[in-house]
């Protein structure tokens, strides 16, 4: 896998019943959640780092050096959509997205480790900031009417978000103290999986 020809991410799309049997049968494979770290302590699939989407350029030549296979995850798949596009382009072969993210997971029934802490997702988030702005833009046009123009604005927003598969508002909103959480050692999850990798390798 060495491009990102849409087809290529298509067949690398995997279904919740087949994430739990690649796992059930190799206990090494990596699950990457491209989520903010708030998301992440929210609700994640049991035994998945937590490598946001925003660190993951960072960090991508080491992330792309492990050995082992790799299914990449968000909320409802764009996010890890993008992580995939950029593992491939530094080389990251064996690569595989849940398709769906941990929407599909949830329904399916997926074990999912929870704290205490109950954030929105991000895709709802973006819904409440959109549709808010948009709603205040039109009442606010009855006495200015060029405020009508904020809700045009938001609405071409998200249709270039549609056609891109980008979101800047999410990006923005990722950058709030509400979806930071305790944040991401990115150290950390690199030695967790370093030594995961070292300890497959050996049979340890």
């Amino acid at each position: 896998m060495t491009t990102t020809d849409p087809q290529r991410h298509a067949t690398a799309t995997i279904d919740p019943a087949e994430l739990t049997r690649m796992r059930a049968e190799d206990p090494a494979v990596h699950v990457l959640d491209v989520r903010t770290p708030g998301e992440f302590e929210t609700g994640h699939i049991p035994g998945s780092y937590n490598v946001p989407l925003d660190l993951l350029g960072e960090h991508v030549r080491d992330l792309a050096a492990l050995d082992h296979k790799v299914v990449l995850v968000c909320q409802s798949g764009a996010r890890a959509t993008k992580a995939l596009e950029t593992l491939v382009e530094a080389g990251k072969s064996n690569l595989r997205l849940l398709q769906g993210g941990m929407n599909a997971w949830s329904s399916a029934g997926g074990d999912i480790a929870r704290t205490n802490e109950t954030r929105w997702a991000m895709d709802r988030q973006v819904r409440l900031v959109a549709g808010s702005v948009t709603l205040a833009s039109v009442v606010a046009s009855i006495w200015f009417p060029p405020a009508r123009f904020l809700a045009g604005f938001i609405g071409a927003g998200l249709t270039f978000s549609a056609v891109t598969n980008t979101c800047g508002m999410a990006l923005m909103l990722s950058k709030l103290p509400y979806n930071r959480g305790a944040g991401c050692d990115m150290g950390a999850v690199l030695d967790q999986l370093t030594t995961a990798e070292t300890a497959n390798r050996t049979g340890a």
